[in-house]
């Protein structure tokens, strides 16, 4: 079967950006924003015994933050696909305004939670239509104790369109307008910053992504000033709101957002810091087969490929039928919902110039249905990041007819599900090897995600307080960023490397995230997270379906240590459930060193 290759927008708004529809959606969610303000003024529970006034509110306040998210979001798919169109920078800043007035009448409705008596509350999330969201409105009841006065934070919001988020869409201007310069097999090139990167991590000839990554470095370098003002500017805004709020520890937030604990997280990176010696062992062995002493940073991503074994390219339609025919090995809801996607145009993976760099999903709540961006190589990995924002999506699917706040699932959990469909399919090309050359190949593809959850994300999350923790005192230079990076690349890979990308604090887009800080932590969390998932699957696979579904379904109702009891049975403020995930791993790290000493 053939399947599109572009995604499909039409049917969320017709005529792209300058579409008709996608205005008089922006003017009809703006149009409803005073009446919901007024709504939310007049209300009050003596006079709203039955709460029919706030479920009112409710169901008003849902259709304005859906028409929002639906124009953001077609917005931000339109620039991702063309960073050349202008005009959708335009509507998102739009967006971003109207967004500000939404939240000024949220942050009302917040403190007239806060203000019920405890019973009332109870009363409040025991009515029928509110019941679903009952976790949500405890957790708007219990943050809204620390908001300002209406006025101050009405300000902050207005503040935040040019200095706060204005600095991360910044970031994406600037990265977009990079252009990279590389002679690669005496072709001279100019590629986007997608397309460099895929060349530099998979290109097969070690020359080739040598000069790759001198080309990505220097041009990033060249441009290092403002980037570095850039990020500097956004974490300087963000510092300075928490302080505005009483907030004097910068993690309080990233772990509120996660509905995670510092102990958990703790244990977590503790664990992960006691077992790094077979991710290494694994990079040695790597570095063995490429002829060198020891990895150099742009290789260790780069295909193993002994004897005259020559990696499979998959075609997009290829890559399709793989995910759809494993996914169904675990979950027929899975497969069904894969080979819809891909049938109605969902994804859009076209490798060509003008794309952004990444890859995302994201949800589309008036049509209930999600997109996929990302730009598709034709290898083994990048099967496994269709696969990955695919897990995503069936995520979303999940839960698109509960309310909104009954889907606001954190970060972590959401990179569970994604990560569970990417390991999936990385041991399902592993299991379909049909030669020992092309077994090796693949296990060293389906090591790049742990290698990068337990070394490479563990350096981004290193980085990352030292940078804020330097930002507090002031302005972090380039030098300095530069200092600070590679430290944290030194310390987390722990001797596995030669050599370091001290600029990688500008060219990886997610430390320029306004919506979440530390946008680092969760995929190793949903990494270890899904390692445990998978574990009871393959124990447990006549009912793993409806378990995991159920498992999806309570995601944003509960803190994740609750989630992890409920549905896993462990306590993740102890060592052994992480341990559990890194097993599995390191396994795979030493199947890899003993075949690859057997083809030697």
């Amino acid at each position: 079967m053939t399947y599109p290759i572009n995604w499909q927008l039409d049917n969320i708004f017709p005529g792209g950006i300058d579409s008709p529809a996608l205005k008089a959606r922006i003017q009809d969610v703006q149009a409803q924003l005073p009446t919901l303000a007024a709504q939310i003024d007049a209300w009050t529970a003596p006079e709203d015994p039955d709460f029919t006034g706030f479920t009112a509110i409710m169901a008003r306040w849902e259709d304005v933050g859906n028409g929002l998210r639906t124009a953001g979001t077609f917005a931000n798919m339109i620039q991702s696909a063309d960073s050349a169109n202008q005009q959708a920078g335009v509507v998102m800043n739009q967006i971003q305004l109207i967004a500000n007035d939404l939240t000024a009448a949220i942050t009302a409705l917040t403190k007239k939670l806060v203000a019920l008596d405890d019973a009332t509350f109870a009363r409040l999330t025991a009515t029928p239509a509110l019941a679903p969201s009952q976790f949500g409105l405890g957790e708007m009841r219990t943050q809204g104790k620390e908001l300002l006065d209406d006025q101050t934070e009405a300000l902050i919001n207005q503040l935040a369109v040019d200095g706060f988020h204005g600095w991360s869409t910044h970031y994406d201007t600037l990265s977009a307008s990079l252009h990279f310069d590389v002679t690669l097999d005496g072709t001279p090139l100019t590629l986007s910053a997608g397309q460099t990167q895929n060349r530099f991590e998979s290109d097969l000839d070690p020359a080739n992504r040598e000069k790759t990554f001198t080309a990505w470095t220097n041009t990033w370098a060249q441009n290092a000033a403002p980037f570095a003002d850039t990020l500097n500017h956004l974490t300087g805004f963000r510092l300075a709101n928490y302080h505005a709020h009483g907030i004097t520890d910068y993690m309080h937030t990233p772990l509120q957002l996660n509905r995670l604990s510092q102990a958990s997280l703790d244990q977590m990176w503790a664990t992960v810091s006691a077992n790094k010696a077979p991710f290494v062992a694994f990079l040695d062995q790597k570095a063995k087969l490429m002829g060198k002493p020891k990895m150099d940073w742009y290789d260790q991503w780069a295909p193993v490929v002994v004897g005259d074994y020559t990696p499979k390219h998959y075609t997009f339609d290829e890559a399709a039928e793989f995910i759809i025919t494993n996914f169904g090995k675990f979950s027929p809801k899975m497969a069904a919902f894969a080979q819809h996607a891909f049938e109605n145009g969902w994804i859009e993976a076209e490798d060509r110039p003008g794309k952004r760099p990444g890859g995302y999903m994201t949800e589309v709540p008036d049509v209930k249905e999600a997109r996929i961006f990302m730009t598709f190589d034709g290898s083994a990995s990048g099967v496994s990041t269709i696969a990955h924002e695919l897990g995503h999506a069936f995520h979303a699917s999940i839960l698109k007819d509960y309310p909104a706040l009954r889907r606001d699932y954190a970060m972590n959990v959401a990179e569970t599900a994604s990560t569970f469909a990417e390991l999936i399919i990385a041991d399902a090309t592993v299991k379909a090897a049909t030669s020992p050359e092309e077994k090796l190949n693949l296990l060293d593809a389906k090591m790049s995600n742990p290698k990068d959850m337990l070394l490479n994300i563990h350096a981004r999350y290193l980085f990352e307080r030292s940078f804020y923790d330097a930002r507090q005192t002031g302005t972090v230079t380039v030098p300095q960023l530069q200092q600070l990076m590679q430290q944290a690349q030194e310390t987390a890979y722990a001797g596995g490397l030669a050599s370091f990308d001290p600029m990688y604090w500008a060219d990886k887009l997610h430390f320029f995230i306004d919506d979440v800080p530390f946008y680092n932590f969760p995929y190793t969390f949903g990494y270890l997270f899904s390692s445990g998932i998978y574990a009871k699957a393959q124990a447990q696979p006549g009912n793993f379906e409806d378990d995991y579904i159920a498992l999806l379904t309570d995601t944003a109702n509960m803190t994740t240590e609750e989630l992890a009891q409920k549905h896993l049975g462990v306590d993740l403020t102890q060592p052994d459930f992480w341990q559990q995930g890194i097993d599995l791993a390191a396994a795979d790290a030493q199947a890899f060193i003993d075949l690859s000493n057997q083809l030697r």
